[in-house]
């Protein structure tokens, strides 16, 4: 998975997603050459759904069914 820029650079490729004790490790590489791992932790999660709106689900859910 890559993320971009607003101006259509790739700032991040996602390579996995794992799990170590109770946290979620994203790894990937930056910028297309810096590694890292990066680590979500149960706080950092639910401070994530709280940013979420009923809108804004919609369309993450509409956009599962987008090419």
């Amino acid at each position: 998975m890559k993320l971009h820029g607003g101006d259509g650079s790739e700032l991040m490729e996602v390579n996995a997603l794992k799990t170590r004790g109770g946290n979620l490790i994203v790894e990937g590489t930056i910028m297309g050459a810096m590694p890292i791992q990066a680590v979500l932790t149960p706080g950092e999660l639910r401070a994530a759904f709280k940013l979420l709106r009923l809108r804004t689900l919609g369309f993450i859910v509409g956009m599962l069914f987008r090419r």
